[in-house]
């Protein structure tokens, strides 16, 4: 497992920027409906920029490791969702979270082992 995700390390960690770029992106989409037009440009400008990251990180990975990890958004947008927008986040949510998590560590670290 911890081979696999040695392997893979350099676009694992730019996918995760990618996601946080997004998140922070789609976030600020939502703000902008009550804040204004600059919420949107900015929110496209982090959103743009999580998808350039996201292209380069494939060069330093394996498809098959590197696109499961963009399930992040989902943790990333609840965890955003609560601490900056002040949503709840109910125990179902947070098992989900847990699920994510557990599945997207199994998929970075399984790239040595065939089906």
């Amino acid at each position: 497992m911890l081979e696999s995700i040695k392997k893979n390390k350099k676009g694992i960690i730019l996918m995760i920027i990618s996601s946080i770029c997004a998140c922070i992106g789609q976030m600020l989409w939502k703000m902008s409906a009550d804040k204004g037009l600059i919420y949107m440009i900015v929110g496209f400008g982090f959103y743009g920029v999580g998808a350039l990251v996201m292209i380069i990180a494939y060069r330093y990975g394996k498809l098959s490791v590197l696109q499961p990890m963009l399930s992040l958004n989902y943790v990333l947008s609840i965890v955003l969702a609560a601490i900056v927008l002040g949503e709840k986040v109910g125990f179902v949510k947070c098992i989900g979270v847990l699920v994510i998590i557990a599945g997207v560590i199994m998929i970075a670290g399984g790239d040595t082992e065939e089906c």
